[in-house]
C-alpha cells in the first residue's frame, strides 16, 4: 500500500464544502466513481473516491444532493486531474456544469501510447508499472447499498490510491518517447467528440439508418426524440422504451396508423400500448415536413466483400505498432482499416474515413499503409519463433 494520506469518509454537505476548498490546492486530483447504469436512462452516481497530495476522500453522493462544489473545484484551479478510463468520470462533470475537467490525464489513454495493451485495466496497468498487485473483489458489487462495508470502502480507496503514481511514470515515458504532444493531440479529440456526442441528437446512429432513405430517416429522427425524452422522463434506458431494431421498422412503413404497428412481431410485447398515440403523432409529424425539410441521405457503401484486405491491413498495423510499441487499437480498429480500404476503392466517401494521413496517426503507419495499398511493400516471415514473426519488406 502507497497509502500514508488522511482517509476520509464525507456524508455531509458541510464536509464535502470544506474538502473541496482543500482539494483546490493540491497538485492534482485523482479521480474515480462508482455507480449504477443498468436499465437507466443515465448512469445514478453513488460514490465518488477523490485523492490529492495529502487525503483520499470516500464521498456518498446518496446522502450529499449538492456536488455542485466538487465539479466547480474540478474544473477550475491549476491541477491535473487524473483518471482512468474517463468516460464517466468526465460524463458526470460535464451534465453537472458544462465544463469539462481540468488538464485531464487518462492513464488508459496515456498508457496505450507508451507500448501498453489498449484497453488496459487499472489492475493490470498498476501491477505492470508499479509491480503492486490489487485485489479486485468487487467489481459486481450494488453501490447503492448501505452502509458500505469496509471490503467496499478498502476497493474504492485502492481505485484512487495509484492514479498519481502512475501519471508520474507514464507522464515520464511519453517524455522520454516524444509522445507527449500525440497524447495531447489524442485526448483533445477524444473530449471533442465525447462532447458532440453528449450535446447533440444520436438518431443517425441506430443501427440500420443507412438503409432508409429520406423520409423514413425524418421518421426515425422523431422517433428517436420521442423515446429520449420517455426514456429521460421515466429513467429507464432508451432501448428499453422502444428497441433500435422496432425504431427501424416503424420509420422504414412510415405508417402512422396503429394497426400498422401490430403487424410487426413482437411490437405488442416490447412496446407500451401508451405510446401507440405519441407513435403514431411522430411518424405523422415526419410525414407532413416538406422534402426541404428532410435530413439527407446518409452515405453507404456498397456492399463488397473487404475482410482479406481488412486482414492484411491489421497484420501490417500490428507489425507496425509493435515496433513503435504502441497499442494497435488506439491507432485504428479492423473496422477502421475496413472502411480505409472501402474509401480506396471507391465505396465509401472519404469523410466516412478515419484518418491516418494527419496527426500522430501518420507518424506512425500512414505511409506504411499509403505503400501497402501502393503495393510497394510486403510481408513476409522473418523469425518464426520470435513474440513476433513477422516483418515488413520494401518490394523494388
Amino acid at each position: 500500500m502507497l497509502n500514508s494520506r488522511n482517509i476520509l469518509q464525507i456524508e455531509d454537505q458541510h464536509s464535502l464544502n470544506d474538502f473541496c476548498v482543500r482539494c483546490g490546492l493540491s497538485r492534482y486530483v485523482a479521480l474515480d466513481t462508482e455507480f449504477v447504469s443498468e436499465n437507466r436512462y443515465r448512469p445514478e452516481l453513488c460514490l465518488l473516491q477523490v485523492a490529492s497530495d495529502d487525503e483520499i476522500a470516500i464521498v456518498d453522493t446518496l446522502k450529499i444532493r449538492d456536488l455542485n462544489p466538487f465539479w466547480d473545484m474540478l474544473t477550475s484551479g491549476e491541477h491535473t486531474t487524473i483518471t482512468h478510463a474517463a468516460r464517466e468520470e468526465f460524463l458526470f462533470c460535464y451534465r453537472a456544469c458544462g465544463r469539462c475537467p481540468k488538464k485531464l490525464f487518462d492513464i488508459q489513454l496515456a498508457a496505450a501510447f507508451v507500448g501498453f495493451e489498449y484497453p488496459a485495466s487499472y489492475s493490470n496497468l498498476v501491477t505492470q508499472i508499479t509491480g503492486e498487485f490489487i485485489v479486485k473483489g468487487e467489481t459486481r458489487t450494488d453501490w447503492k447499498n448501505r452502509p458500505l462495508s469496509q471490503r467496499q470502502i478498502s476497493y474504492a480507496i485502492a481505485d484512487v490510491e495509484y492514479l498519481h503514481p502512475l501519471c508520474i511514470q507514464l507522464s515520464e515515458l511519453l517524455d522520454s518517447t516524444q509522445r507527449t504532444n500525440w497524447y495531447f493531440e489524442e485526448i483533445e479529440s477524444w473530449i471533442k467528440a465525447l462532447v458532440q456526442i453528449e450535446s447533440e441528437p444520436q438518431w443517425h446512429r441506430v443501427s440500420g439508418a443507412s438503409k432508409l432513405n429520406r423520409r423514413s430517416l425524418a421518421s426515425l429522427r422523431e422517433l428517436w426524440l420521442l423515446r429520449d425524452a420517455q426514456a429521460q422522463n421515466s429513467n429507464r434506458s432508451p432501448k428499453r422504451i422502444i428497441p433500435d431494431d422496432l425504431l427501424i421498422e416503424l420509420a422504414k412503413r412510415g405508417s402512422p396508423q396503429p394497426a400498422s404497428f401490430k403487424s410487426i412481431r413482437g411490437f405488442e410485447n416490447r412496446v407500451h400500448r401508451d405510446l401507440m398515440s405519441l407513435i403514431a403523432e411522430a411518424i405523422q409529424r415526419a410525414n407532413d415536413l416538406p422534402d426541404s425539410k428532410l435530413p439527407g441521405k446518409m452515405d453507404r457503401g456498397k456492399s463488397i466483400n473487404l475482410g482479406l484486405l481488412g486482414q492484411f491491413l491489421t497484420t501490417i498495423l500490428g507489425v507496425v505498432c509493435q515496433q513503435q510499441k504502441i497499442a494497435p487499437n488506439l491507432v485504428g480498429t479492423a473496422q477502421d482499416l475496413r472502411d480505409l480500404a472501402a474509401w480506396r476503392l471507391g465505396q465509401i466517401p472519404r469523410k466516412n474515413v478515419p484518418c491516418m494521413s494527419t496527426g500522430w496517426r501518420a507518424k506512425i503507419v500512414g505511409s506504411t499503409i499509403e505503400k501497402a495499398f501502393d503495393g510497394t511493400i510486403a510481408l513476409r516471415v522473418d523469425n518464426p519463433s520470435s513474440a513476433q514473426p513477422l516483418s515488413i519488406e520494401e518490394l523494388k
